[in-house]
């Protein structure tokens, strides 16, 4: 395996062919890094991941003869998640769930894997920011307990991959990405650098496999995802969770998908039990217009 020298900065994530005092993407000083590259396919047991967007050769082929399954979805059971992501989530896809912290992102995946789970499909939530027993707590709440429902507690990047690859998971959601850190990277855990590394691997090993995964990305108080957006062109569909927590009302809303239209909402009620969907939002929102 050859390895390549490149120097990176840590807050904008611009790549360089040599060191800098300050980064002229950003304008920050000493945040440019010397990082070695591994020319390898596989992520597991490696230093580093390839440029997002770079995928296995092959050969020409014509379109009508590339195996696909455009139509095989997997449905959540929650109807105004179904269709807002175009009918279920696609395999091999990758979907991005962004929102301001605590306003239920987590429970709203948690749901919607139970409902899958209940249809036969085995699902893995990965969480690197609780506990096994934390996790256990919502799952109570929400009535989780299907035994096709697993868990992970894990946030380094190697081992989250090697376990989405052993357990043959249909769905698998990666709770957070800014709770994953890889080993390679010189950068602590929600910094620019590693974000993309970890979403730029895990996209490419969801890509290479048939299961289709849900990352949850906090916003920033900038209102970006995962600081500047750099993940909304690495992923499939993009979705933001919206809403007021001193309200219980939250909207469900597709800024890109690849696979269905980006222009449907839904609405759920957050009450004691988790989310509940909101069968005729147009009359809830008239009601709270009306004096």
């Amino acid at each position: 395996m050859k390895t390549d020298t490149v120097f990176v900065c840590s807050q904008c994530a611009r790549q360089f062919s040599k060191w800098m005092g300050r980064c002229p993407g950003c304008g920050e000083w000493n945040t440019v890094i010397e990082r070695r590259t591994v020319r390898s396919r596989s992520y597991v047991n490696r230093e580093a991941a390839p440029e997002e967007g770079q995928r296995d050769a092959g050969g020409i082929v014509p379109i009508a003869d590339v195996a696909g399954h455009s139509q095989d979805r997997i449905r959540t059971g929650i109807e105004e998640f179904d269709r807002v992501i175009g009918g279920g989530i696609v395999r091999s896809s990758v979907v991005l769930v962004g929102g301001d912290p605590g306003i239920g992102k987590s429970t709203l995946l948690m749901q919607a894997l139970e409902g899958m789970a209940r249809t036969g499909e085995q699902v893995l939530y990965v969480s690197g920011e609780e506990s096994a027993e934390q996790l256990k707590l919502r799952a109570e709440r929400l009535n989780v307990h299907d035994p096709r429902f697993l868990v992970l507690t894990e946030n380094r990047l190697e081992s989250v991959l090697q376990h989405m690859e052993e357990s043959g998971c249909s769905v698998v959601v990666v709770d957070s990405i800014q709770s994953l850190s890889c080993d390679a990277v010189e950068s602590g855990a929600g910094s620019v650098l590693q974000v993309r590394h970890a979403a730029a691997a895990i996209v490419d090993a969801v890509k290479r496999g048939s299961a289709g995964c849900l990352i949850v990305g906090h916003v920033t108080k900038g209102g970006d995802l995962a600081g500047p957006k750099i993940l909304e062109h690495m992923v499939d569909t993009v979705l933001s969770f919206e809403g007021d927590r001193g309200h219980p009302y939250r909207i469900l809303r597709a800024s890109k998908n690849r696979f269905g239209s980006a222009s449907e909402i839904g609405v759920f009620e957050m009450g004691d039990a988790g989310l509940r969907e909101v069968a005729n939002p147009s009359e809830l929102f008239l009601s709270e217009s009306l004096p």
